[in-house]
């Protein structure tokens, strides 16, 4: 088939309704496009198949995971240049062919449909979140989900995380190491709770053990860390063994919501609440306040979304979705803010550190580029290029401000109104 990367280009720009943004390879070596920058490569005809029957991100993400397009060049200017695409236009909807009724974009579309071969769409790769059972958010449901996400593999995640084991943002100095960005990040949470030898410290959503080992060690707390990810719970508890903390560390396999042995002196939930979903968000707000003591302190550390026009249109970005964070939900900040209020917290600190996590990110994105083979051996290919895209997409976010992160700090202040809070408790002049 002569230049096929013409034909794809000019149908693209046909239905998409401007110019491609990027250059563009087809299966036959022929290139269209505007030159000097990145190059999505379709490798094979099949992804186009993928991406008729689900147009915009998830035909897209179904066609990168399998392996039938790529990138040559910079992968994050490649996505910073196709975000109007892929973020701005939405992009799912019944078939290319249903979708359109200009004339020339129906005839545009068949062009398509003959230039894709035959039909129909290949299976979704094996990577896809599928079999989900339960109503959303529920217990069963929930459980599956962190199972999808976190029971890939401890030695993958070592390799993308590196030595810390810390799968959430890290706080950052112009010249620190990735290592010493996440040591600070956990101090900061730990010096935001007032941690002090003795104190019960609850670890929602615990990880690998690192702010148990790490509060338990520097402050001497005795922490209980709850996660639902049987692969996570085995190498905490090594770790902790290995430090000599297992008179003061307690890893749990269990759902937040089955803790019943309060009052705790402070809760950490860092990356957690994600998790959590909209409809649950206030039942997750209530728990946490129940299992404080009076003046105990919550460090809720999650991301957020910027807020919607219409908040009843918001969706699940379909790639995260099938492929990384089953029934994962950001919330505006604000509407964070609101529900931990209308839980009975009192909101003494807000801390947003966006750009730490694109810094953070592109660590992340370096370890696996780096042991790509290693990665790929570990898991599949399909999970490899799952996680670079993930990774690399949502640096992109970060920096572009559509999505961020914050820490809030919230005091479970008692009826006397003392908050237990200093007066001047950051230094806004430091330099972070």
């Amino acid at each position: 088939m002569a230049d096929a990367a013409s034909r794809l280009t000019t149908l693209a720009e046909e239905l998409l309704g401007g110019p491609l943004p990027v250059r563009l390879r087809a299966w036959d070596g022929s290139e269209a496009g505007p030159a000097g920058g990145p190059v999505l490569i379709v490798r094979d005809r099949r992804a186009l198949r993928r991406m008729i029957w689900k147009p915009g991100e998830l035909g897209l993400a179904r066609a990168w995971v399998a392996g039938e397009i790529d990138v040559e060049g910079d992968l994050y200017e490649l996505l910073d240049r196709l975000s109007g695409l892929l973020w701005e236009r939405g992009g799912e909807s019944r078939g290319l062919l249903e979708s359109v009724r200009d004339p020339r974009l129906r005839a545009a579309a068949r062009a398509l449909l003959r230039l894709a071969g035959p039909l129909p769409p290949p299976q979704p790769p094996a990577e896809e979140m599928r079999g989900r059972s339960g109503s959303r958010h529920s217990r069963r449901r929930d459980k599956q989900a962190i199972s999808h996400h976190y029971d890939v593999g401890n030695d993958f995640y070592a390799l993308v995380l590196g030595p810390s084991m810390v799968y959430s943002c890290a706080y950052w100095t112009e010249d620190g190491t990735l290592e010493e960005a996440q040591h600070d990040k956990l101090d900061l949470i730990a010096r935001k709770l007032n941690l002090k030898e003795g104190d019960r410290l609850l670890d929602v959503g615990c990880g690998w053990g690192s702010m148990a080992i790490h509060a338990a060690r520097e402050y001497g707390a005795r922490v209980v860390g709850v996660t639902l990810s049987r692969e996570q719970a085995a190498f905490a508890r090594k770790r902790i063994a290995e430090e000599g903390l297992t008179d003061l560390i307690e890893i749990r396999v269990q759902d937040y919501r089955d803790v019943t042995d309060g009052p705790y002196d402070a809760i950490s939930s860092i990356g957690m609440a994600e998790h959590v979903g909209a409809v649950k968000y206030r039942e997750y707000a209530d728990t946490l306040y129940a299992l404080l003591k009076p003046g105990g302190r919550l460090l809720n550390h999650q991301i957020s979304r910027r807020p919607e026009p219409d908040e009843e249109a918001y969706e699940v970005d379909v790639f995260i979705d099938a492929y990384v964070f089953p029934d994962g939900e950001l919330a505006p900040m604000g509407r964070t803010l609101s529900t931990l209020e209308d839980a009975g917290f009192e909101v003494r600190d807000v801390e947003a550190i966006r750009e730490h996590y694109a810094l953070t990110l592109r660590r992340w994105v370096g370890n696996l580029e780096r042991d790509w083979d290693r990665a790929v051996r570990l898991t599949s290919p399909g999970r490899a290029r799952i996680w670079r895209l993930y990774m690399a997409a949502s640096a992109v976010s970060f920096e572009r401000n559509r999505i961020g992160v914050n820490q809030f700090l919230a005091v479970k202040t008692p009826v006397s109104g003392v908050s237990g809070t200093a007066l001047r408790p950051r230094d806004w002049n430091e330099k972070v």
